[in-house]
């Protein structure tokens, strides 16, 4: 109920306490003619509200504060006609709760009705106050709306007419007729009926398990477990170094188990390897080519190589590949920009193209000297002096060579 002040049995607890009590000190018999009895005073009231809540139940003290006149009320004038002050207050004033067997605002009957709620093997949600949905939430081993049937695991034992008990079934059993392992009517997930006995299902040996990549699969009764590899394995199928698939890198197989954990050295590798049980011995071991001994490719990348090192091994790109940005892409240089008309002309080739011009030039000017234009003269007279020079300078040799040879 949402009354927690009035649910606490500390109000009677004060009504009897203080039943026998009077006013303390004075002339009690003057007070109780004067001031009215006792049994009904203001001063009793008060001494029983002092013990009702405690001081750090704030909900209790601020529900106290908010009912004080119907308290007051119920005290000096409703006592007598309404004896249940608890139903007064909290059910028929406040609204707060509801008689046993009801729920919500208007106080309906829970499932099961209200005399025997969910048949007396579950509880009504929201029993007893305004709020709730009036459904059954069956105690274990029960089921139903009304909690009137066992439950899933459980058969009715025995039953009256006022109540029936149920039984837990066979471990395995979903629904049975007895405790018997032969008794079952269906199984549990992770079982399978046959002949009315549930069977375990290896789901480890029918691949229904489902274990990460480095762990192997252990089957248990209606279920499995995925358990870790060991430390020295790459991939296992059991428990400890002798079921790995692969061995992990620093580990040395030999025979079926991954031992030790070694360092590479020169032509080999120091391994750590238990020569008895809590007593390791350092050993050299000869290099082993892992690149030919695997029995699956150790570098998986494309274009990779495997290239044996002195007690391991590397991936390196396959020939006339390089490594760029974490892959093996083919060796070739990079496009060369297209070349221009002259890119592949020489030197020398430059200066026959010189000479070819002036060539050109010196006959152009002597056709028009010869119509007797003497500008034309002058400038023809030039060049040939010019090329003269030129013939004459320390290049010529080469010039006079180059042109010899037809270049």
């Amino acid at each position: 109920c949402a009354a927690p002040l009035f649910l606490s049995p500390v109000p009677l607890q004060g009504l009897e306490r203080t039943e026998h009590e009077g006013f303390g000190g004075g002339n009690t018999a003057w007070e109780e003619e004067k001031l009215a009895k006792y049994q009904h005073s203001e001063t009793r009231l008060l001494e029983v509200l002092e013990s009702v809540c405690a001081p750090s139940d704030f909900a209790c003290n601020q529900l106290l504060e908010r009912s004080e006149e119907q308290v007051e009320q119920w005290w000096f004038h409703e006592q007598k006609q309404h004896p249940d002050f608890f139903q007064w207050l909290c059910m028929d004033k406040l609204a707060l709760c509801c008689p046993p067997g009801t729920y919500g605002p208007d106080c309906q009957p829970c499932a099961g009705g209200p005399q025997q709620p969910c048949s007396g093997n579950g509880r009504c949600d929201g029993d007893g106050t305004r709020r709730g949905t009036g459904l059954c939430v069956c105690n274990r081993g029960y089921g139903g709306p009304f909690c009137a049937e066992c439950g899933d695991g459980y058969y009715e034992a025995s039953r009256n007419k006022s109540h029936f008990v149920c039984a837990e079934c066979y471990q395995a059993c979903g629904r049975c007729t007895g405790p018997e392992d032969s008794s079952c009517l269906r199984c549990k997930r992770g079982w399978m009926l046959h002949e009315h006995r549930c069977i375990d299902i290896d789901e480890c040996g029918t691949e229904m398990a489902h274990c990460r990549a480095n762990q192997f699969c252990v089957n248990t009764e209606g279920s499995y477990e995925c358990r870790d590899c060991s430390t020295a394995c790459i991939g296992c199928m059991g428990a400890g170094p002798s079921r790995c698939k692969k061995c992990n890198k620093g580990y040395w197989r030999d025979g079926a188990k991954c031992l030790g954990e070694c360092v590479p050295q020169a032509g080999g590798r120091r391994c750590l390897l238990p020569v008895a049980p809590a007593l390791p011995e350092l050993r050299f071991l000869p290099d082993v080519d892992e690149c030919a001994s695997a029995e699956e490719p150790v570098c998986t990348g494309v274009q990779e190589v495997c290239e044996n090192t002195d007690g391991s091994y590397r991936c390196v790109c396959a020939r006339g590949y390089v490594r760029r940005d974490g892959q093996c892409v083919e060796d070739k240089p990079p496009d060369a920009p297209e070349k221009g008309f002259f890119d592949d002309v020489t030197e020398d080739e430059v200066v026959v193209l010189q000479q070819m011009f002036f060539g050109v030039m010196i006959c152009a000017l002597a056709t028009l000297a010869a119509k007797g234009d003497m500008v034309f003269t002058a400038i023809f007279i030039g060049a040939v002096a010019a090329m003269a020079g030129y013939w004459l300078s320390d290049r010529s040799d080469r010039v006079l060579d180059g042109f010899m040879k037809g270049r």
